[in-house]
């Protein structure tokens, strides 16, 4: 093929393109394109059926119910029940018998400590002694001396203060090795902390080899232990809310991880100061645990207040659970239906369920008297078969 040829053939192939990529379609008679044709797609939440009155209507009907309100918390350890753990000892630590997140028993051995100022201790203690028997000694003898007119009852008395202090300084030394955890009779510069509680290790700051004590770590807590029997639900109410929320107030606690579950308990405290960037104050909320709550746990909190309002009820088959949603069908025209998202309440007597007011983008409350579709599942069937 000649190079004029292989050119010819460019050009054409590059007219070809330019017109592909043309929007509409190119019109003979007028030398231009036409504009080009858009279809609108259909309300996908509508559908249409050829007999409506396959699908009898029902019209809402109305319950009382408590004003209730609903917030979200998290699993929070009762303060009061946390306990730290200290080493009185500074020294080394040399073993560790826990670690984080383990249950111990009061008495439990946690971990030790290689201390100097066990030395230090023991040492003044036999020093203490050794005052007090050498005072002892003097006082008796000052006493012989003074039944012989040998000396004056002051110097008596004198001898018998040295002796009362001599002993003093021995019980605060032989005290100070009882607070160190060790034994007088057998000494040992190895510390021994033992747990002073029940419960979970919930903080933990030590590790082997390092530095433990008052003075010689960064912290003196070496180990946080909380009695997880009783935990808080700490919520974040909006200001607008808190005149539904009291002292004493019954809680129901859903769990993220158990929806099936349900707990009950009080809220214990109101917090008085609002958080400036959200407006909302903290409830604290007391429960009993009874083994599944964890700390961090995300929960909601449903809280009955002492004003009732009205909500509408609808029959549960009217209710369509889909993609953790709810739905119903309404009339919308001649042999239409329109779908729209709902916030379904509690189950209710008679085989009736409560339409909450709507808490969620998008979703919408079906007022008392508005009709919906009897049985959504029918409607499902016949729509999914066609």
């Amino acid at each position: 093929m000649t190079k004029t040829a292989v050119l010819r053939t460019a050009s054409c192939l590059a007219a070809l393109l330019a017109l592909a990529g043309c929007k509409g379609k190119f019109d003979p008679a007028s030398g231009a394109a036409s504009p080009a044709q858009v279809v609108e797609a259909g309300d996908a939440s509508v559908v249409n059926v050829d007999n409506a009155s396959q699908f009898p209507l029902v019209a809402a009907g109305e319950h009382a119910a408590p004003d209730t309100l609903s917030v979200t918390g998290s699993v929070f350890p009762d303060i009061s029940r946390e306990v730290p753990v200290i080493s009185l000892a500074n020294g080394r630590v040399i073993d560790i018998k826990t670690r984080l997140d383990d249950n111990v028993k009061k008495g439990q051995l946690l971990f030790s400590v290689e201390s100097p100022d066990i030395s230090a201790a023991f040492d003044a203690y036999l020093k203490a002694v050794n005052d007090e028997q050498l005072a002892n000694k003097a006082y008796i003898r000052a006493e012989d001396l003074y039944s012989h007119g040998a000396i004056s009852q002051a110097m008596v008395e004198q001898a018998e203060d040295a002796e009362k202090d001599a002993k003093a300084d021995m019980v605060a030394a032989d005290q100070q090795l009882k607070i160190f955890g060790v034994d007088k009779e057998h000494p040992s510069p190895v510390v021994n902390v033992y747990a002073p509680v029940s419960g979970v290790i919930i903080g933990q700051n030590i590790t082997n080899a390092a530095a433990a004590g008052v003075t010689l770590s960064g912290t003196a807590t070496a180990f946080t232990i909380a009695d997880l029997s009783s935990v808080w639900i700490l919520c974040d109410v909006y200001e607008n809310d808190l005149p539904k929320v009291h002292l004493g107030q019954e809680a129901r606690i859903r769990l993220n991880a158990y929806p099936d579950r349900v707990l009950t308990g009080h809220v214990s405290d109101i917090g008085p100061v609002l958080d400036p960037t959200i407006r909302t104050a903290k409830v604290r909320i007391e429960l009993a645990n009874p083994g599944m709550l964890r700390l961090g746990m995300f929960v909601t909190a449903t809280l009955e207040s002492r004003s009732s309002v009205t909500h509408a009820a609808v029959p549960s088959s009217a209710v369509l659970h889909l993609h953790d949603r709810e739905w119903v069908f309404v009339p919308a025209g001649e042999k239409q239906f329109k779908r729209i998202e709902v916030n379904a309440g509690a189950m209710l007597p008679g085989g009736q369920q409560e339409i909450l007011p709507s808490t969620t983008p998008g979703a919408q409350t079906i007022q008392p008297g508005q009709q919906v579709v009897k049985d959504v599942l029918n409607l499902e069937a016949t729509v999914e078969a066609q």
